[in-house]
């Protein structure tokens, strides 16, 4: 199983960025997907979960309103589109994949390597 994170960079305050994760080696649309992040010195934490049809979707309260968690089962891609991001977004992003609708590291089964992302202010 392989999660390929990808599109992180650096942007300014008040920018967007679209993160794409690719995977292969599983039956996609059997799992749920959820981003985490971890920021330098921080634990790793949960982001956003989206079950496996799209339909249902879950955010932390901090990215609520600007970020937006989707996926192609077609293409085996799940997507994370931030908007207004915020100096405290920076941190590295993962990608993640589970058979529940999970917020916390154990709840899911493969990772993705990760892709940074800064936020300049």
């Amino acid at each position: 199983v392989q999660l390929q994170a990808f599109g992180g960079g650096l942007v300014q305050a008040g920018g967007s960025l679209r993160l794409s994760c690719a995977a292969s080696g599983l039956t996609f649309s059997d799992y749920m997907m959820g981003w985490f992040r971890q920021a330098p010195g921080k634990e790793r934490e949960f982001v956003a979960v989206l079950s496996r049809s799209g339909l249902n979707t879950f955010y932390v309260d901090s990215v609520k309103g600007r970020f937006a968690i989707s996926r192609d089962n077609a293409k085996n891609t799940v997507y994370l589109q931030m908007n207004s991001l915020r100096p405290e977004d920076t941190a590295v992003y993962y990608c993640a994949a589970s058979k529940t609708f999970g917020t916390i590291d154990h709840d899911y089964d493969y990772w993705g390597q990760g892709t940074q992302v800064t936020v300049s202010s």
